[in-house]
Order: structure tokens, then sequence, then C-alpha cells
């Protein structure tokens, strides 16, 4: 049987699984779309850091910004997503620094 996880649980699950999604395939993607999807948890601007189509994550997707828009073809697939582009992206990704003495 399955363990019940809370909703703070998943979102520090989901929070953690983005840190590294380079390394991640479009299986474990779609794992997570679906746990936040079932937690109602938004994924804001971290949905744009793998294709919509193939749910891949990008490693060197071919980007282009014209006439307001940001244009990303897939180099999984090559299905092109595009979204508007506003000031700045916010991935909500928190990268952990070591500081030094």
């Amino acid at each position: 049987m399955k363990e019940k996880i809370s909703k703070s649980e998943a979102s520090e699950e989901i929070e953690h699984f983005f840190l590294d999604i380079e390394k991640r395939s479009s299986e474990e993607v779609k794992k997570i779309k679906k746990l936040a999807a079932s937690f109602n948890i938004k994924l804001g601007d971290r949905r744009k850091l793998f294709c919509k189509n193939c749910l891949a994550p990008y490693k060197e997707p071919s980007i282009k910004i014209k006439n307001g828009f940001v244009n990303v073809v897939c180099e999984n697939c090559g299905s092109l997503n595009r979204w508007k582009f506003k000031d700045s992206l916010n991935f909500g990704i928190k990268k952990e620094t070591e500081e030094c003495c």
C-alpha cells in the first residue's frame, strides 16, 4: 500500500526535482506533473524547463526571442514551444551555494 504524503512534502519533492532536471527522463517529468496536479500545486515558469509535447527536459534547445515571444525548439522531438516573454523568467529554482570563510 502506498504511503500518503502531505501537500508540503509534495511541494518539497517537486522543488527538489527541478534542481537537477537536466538529469531526469520524460517519465519522471510525467510523474512530477501528475503529483503537482493531484495536490493542486502550480508549476509556474518551471513548466518551461521541459517540452510540452514529449516531456523531455531541455538540454540544449534552440531558443529565439522575436516580437515579444520566446520560441524554443525541442532537440528531442523537434516541436516548437512558444510563450510570451515578459521582463524576466522566474523558474523558482534556488541553487544552494557554499560560502567559504
